[in-house]
């Protein structure tokens, strides 16, 4: 086993630049069509994803609109994202992001999920069933307060 740093991987380089992409992009639109053109790029890079990522993106996007209007969609690091007064507070990340066994609803700083002395900031997603849509759309009610 080697203990040599070597450095980020491929997915996590495409990620930086997806971002230094999405903060470009931002900065050249006008003040009126930022908030309508970040949720059409949020919905054209879930309509991107592999179906079964797709899918559940597609469900939780809907449940996060719902129980939290005032998240602004966004993309952040190439990744369906839900932002308040411009701070991210959740995000989607696919499977196939980084490789990885499932999808992750990630909770910021931002969030208002604190209990006691630790408490989860990611879940895994590998189903949208009823129960677990009430409790994306609790988690995300309490994270912006």
């Amino acid at each position: 086993m080697s203990s040599e740093y070597e450095g980020f991987t491929a997915e996590e380089r495409a990620a930086m630049k997806e971002h230094a992409k999405e903060l470009k992009a931002a900065a050249r639109r006008s003040p009126a069509d930022k908030a309508a053109q970040a949720e059409r790029d949020v919905l054209a890079k879930i309509a991107e994803l592999p179906e079964a990522d797709r899918v559940l993106a597609e469900r939780v996007h809907a449940i996060v609109t719902a129980a939290a209007p005032a998240l602004a969609p966004r993309l952040w690091y190439g990744m369906p994202a839900y932002a308040l007064d411009g701070k991210i507070v959740c995000h989607f990340q696919s499977a196939g992001k980084f490789k990885t066994r499932y999808a992750t609803l990630g909770f910021s700083d931002q969030a208002k999920l604190d209990d006691g002395a630790m408490w989860p900031a990611a879940f895994a997603v590998i189903d949208v069933t009823p129960e677990v849509e009430a409790q994306i759309s609790e988690l995300v009610k309490r994270a912006v307060g």
